[in-house]
């Protein structure tokens, strides 16, 4: 593979440099991990990176940034449909303490009433009143579809075309998107400076431009706006609160999303999930969030911050889920601010939705157009259930207890954040050691078999170097500004915003199943398009 092949063509001192000019530049930008202090001091490390970008088709490249436009609509969709919320995942709220907790949530919002309304210019009284009684509010989706290129198998020996598989879509606290822009803008730099042994004319054509974190901050700009001017009377000022985990490790994905809304001149501050929400925030009488810290020397409940919009960064964990965890998303919730995401987005991540959208049919009920379902569909692998009484569900069963039918498979926990999966023959011994009413929290996957001739050289974020055949994985980012609607009774949603927002572009080890970078088993990296 070209984008990888003049690696070898480096003399050890060549390498030894490339990789300190590397290191260097992660230092010098932020391309780093923020080490939690253990004796007071805080440390950075960088982030697992790739020497140089990894061999990527342009067809599928391409055709991956017009499908996010089509999972866009889709996920838009399928998080105003509650009722088949519900049906889907009925199983899984048996055996997942989140997803009941949140839907817990969501029916407590409903019953109470959703509150926000969109920010938008009404031609008459009759429009107006119109959009209050159908609209709920408006949300903003970040979301990001995740690929690899599969090799189909051929009974044959005929040789197989490639094809590009999903392997999951992300609605909540959607990361990467800062790093992934400054990895590809080093693998420019070092490309355009000949460091990997020559000049490539073809640098601004094969490397595609990144700019991940000017279109998240563009949409969160776009939400900010579209709230419109201050509700409660209390204050005139509004501005975007990050919820965000304690002791992040990964500040540098965030902060630079936050300067660029400060460099707008949009507000933008940061709280704890859980009791530090409760402790900081209130809501007005017409329920607008206010936002009054202790710790911010310019807001006080007399002069608090009114905000347009909560961007969650955490709270996608169970453990997150204490009272006060809560208690917190039920008033984030229950507020007028747009939510990035909503509780009904935050559902539609869950593992189950994306085997459920992947049953023969399911897609025509949120895609009308025949030849988008078609192209989504197309990226599904086989997937199923894992429950007793669907014929598919016991597919699922009889594949995944038998060592030799599991081999090519992964079992999918309803988990965020990488490192929870179960690969191949492991799959069978699991699940008789897992009590049986918690195999509806999993879906069973046929493994996507990725090319085996492509190579790189990477440095994990524990600094271990690794050369040899790698697999890489695309993520393409998407922004949606849209409504929530009450559809049950007549409402209609709409969509006013639905565009790709960059793209973020890991590798791993060949022989390591996860890819989680912030966990140390992948690396960030650029894709040279071929």
């Amino acid at each position: 593979m070209a984008a990888s092949s003049n690696q070898n063509q480096l003399s050890p001192e060549q390498l030894e440099a490339l990789i300190n000019d590397v290191l260097d530049w992660q230092y010098m930008h932020g391309s780093v991990l923020k080490v939690p202090p253990a004796t007071g001091e805080i440390f950075s490390r960088p982030i697992g990176v790739t020497l140089r970008p990894t061999s990527f088709p342009k067809k599928f490249y391409e055709e991956s940034l017009f499908l996010q436009l089509v999972f866009n609509k889709l996920y838009c969709a399928v998080a105003n449909d509650d009722k088949w919320l519900e049906i889907a995942l009925s199983n899984l709220f048996a055996s997942n303490p989140l997803a009941q907790i949140l839907w817990k949530i969501h029916n407590r919002v409903k019953e109470e009433g959703y509150v926000q309304v969109p920010a938008i210019p009404f031609e008459s009284f009759v429009v107006m009143v119109l959009i209050l009684y159908l609209f709920q509010g408006l949300a903003l989706g970040i979301f990001r579809s995740d690929y690899m290129l599969h090799v189909p198998s051929n009974q044959d020996d005929r040789p197989s075309e490639l094809q590009l598989k999903q392997v999951e879509f992300n609605t909540y606290s959607v990361a990467g998107g800062v790093h992934s822009a400054r990895i590809s803008k080093m693998h420019r730099r070092l490309s355009n400076r000949a460091a990997y042994g020559s000049f490539d004319p073809n640098t601004s054509s094969v490397l595609p431009n990144n700019q991940t974190t000017e279109s998240l901050a563009s949409g969160l700009t776009l939400a900010h706006r579209s709230y419109g001017p201050p509700k409660s009377g209390v204050d005139s000022k509004t501005g975007i609160l990050f919820i965000v985990q304690p002791n992040n490790i990964n500040i540098c994905d965030e902060r630079p999303i936050e300067e660029l809304l400060w460099d707008g001149n949009i507000p933008t501050y940061r709280i704890e999930f859980g009791q530090a929400v409760l402790d900081s925030t209130s809501l007005s009488p017409s329920r607008e969030l206010l936002f009054h810290p202790d710790f911010i020397p310019s807001l006080s409940r007399e002069r608090p911050l009114e905000v347009s919009v909560v961007y969650l960064r955490a709270g996608y964990d169970e453990n997150e889920y204490t009272p006060a965890g809560i208690a917190a998303r039920l008033l984030l919730e229950c507020s007028r601010a747009i939510k990035c995401p909503s509780v009904l987005t935050h559902l539609a991540t869950f593992k189950k939705i994306q085997q459920e959208l992947s049953v023969p049919g399911a897609l025509s009920r949120f895609l009308p157009q025949q030849d988008e379902a078609a192209k989504v569909a197309s990226t599904f692998m086989p997937m199923y259930p894992l429950d007793a009484t669907s014929e598919l569900g016991r597919r699922g069963r009889e594949i995944a207890l038998n060592p030799s039918t599991a081999t090519n498979h992964v079992l999918k926990p309803s988990l965020e954040g990488g490192g929870h999966n179960i690969y191949g023959a492991a799959i069978s011994e699991f699940l008789h050691l897992l009590p049986e009413d918690k195999w509806d929290g999993y879906v069973l996957m046929e493994l996507i078999e990725s090319p085996a001739d492509i190579e790189n050289s990477l440095i994990t974020s524990s600094q271990e170097f690794y050369s040899g055949p790698v697999v890489s994985e695309l993520g393409i980012f998407g922004v949606c500004l849209f409504s929530h609607a009450d559809v049950e009774n007549g409402g209609k949603f709409e969509i006013f915003e639905n565009r790709e927002a960059g793209f973020s572009f890991k590798t791993k080890a060949r022989d390591v199943e996860e890819m989680s970078v912030v966990k140390g088993f992948g690396c960030f990296d650029s894709p040279y398009l071929m």
